[in-house]
């Protein structure tokens, strides 16, 4: 009985040491499998960062952080126990390595992407100032262009109008009394333009008198939107230096003149490019 007792005793306390070991084994074993989660977690996290900082998805970099998730969700159920934990970790070590191999080049990647970036910027703004250069020397050769055009006109000088007696001998005599003015004379200086091709050329001559009529032909010409009414058009041979030119203009009707201020104004086309006044008594 004796012998048999202390079999028994031998053979609990082996027993119950053993189930202690194999409980501290398998505590040891969860918390190590927990620790080879945590670190998957931590890897798949930063797949994800440097997937989300790419603004074009790296495959590469979402196929190897599919295999991370597989390989937490198969380890969520898998045995805990030295061999498959050995497996686990082994795969950890083996995906750290690529992990490490395809950071890296995200990250030359990600410097090469800032790098065009910032060079298309900088092309972009080359762009912008050259359309903005092409811009201005549009306007500045448009304004050229206006100033020209503007600057090759005929202009006139020393404009005058006024009243005279045609006697029958064919001279003149100026006067400033109405009811004995047979015809208005308007004289003027073309002025000296080089830009003007030499040439025939015409100026428009209107004569308005106190009742607001336009003496003389009182015929119109159309310039774009514009209509012009003319007295008479001056015709004359231009040679590149100034002439002095006279006009006659009649009442209208050949009626007598009416007291007043008359306007006369010279017209190169549509554009005015003198204007006087006299009065008649």
């Amino acid at each position: 009985m004796g012998v048999a007792l202390v079999l028994f005793l031998g053979t609990a306390f082996y027993t119950m040491n053993l189930y202690k070991k194999s409980n501290d084994t398998q505590k040891q074993l969860t918390e190590e499998k927990q620790l080879v989660m945590n670190d998957l977690n931590a890897m798949a996290k930063q797949y994800d960062d440097a997937i989300s900082e790419n603004t074009v998805t790296n495959a590469n970099l979402v196929e190897a952080r599919e295999r991370i998730q597989g390989l937490i969700d198969s380890l969520k159920i898998s045995e805990t126990n030295v061999k498959s934990l050995w497996r686990y970790k082994k795969k950890y070590q083996s995906l750290q390595q690529e992990m490490d191999v395809l950071l890296a080049q995200n990250d030359s990647l990600r410097v090469e992407n800032s790098y065009l970036a910032t060079s298309l910027d900088s092309t972009r703004v080359r762009l912008e100032e050259r359309n903005m250069f092409t811009d201005s020397l549009l306007v500045q050769n448009t304004a050229l262009a206006e100033v020209v055009e503007n600057a090759s006109l005929l202009n006139t000088v020393g404009l005058k109008g006024f009243g005279v007696i045609e006697r029958t001998s064919g001279k003149l005599i100026p006067t400033e009394r109405a009811s004995r003015t047979d015809k208005i004379r308007v004289c003027f200086t073309v002025a000296k333009n080089t830009l003007v091709q030499e040439g025939e050329q015409e100026l428009y001559v209107q004569v308005i008198d106190p009742k607001n009529n336009t003496l003389g032909l009182n015929e119109q010409v159309q310039f774009d939107e514009k209509t012009l009414n003319y007295s008479i058009i001056s015709k004359f041979n231009y040679e590149n230096s100034s002439l002095n030119i006279c006009e006659f203009v009649a009442s209208k009707g050949n009626s007598d003149f009416a007291k007043g201020r008359y306007i006369v104004n010279v017209f190169n086309e549509k554009d005015l490019v003198s204007t006087s006044e006299f009065t008649l008594k």
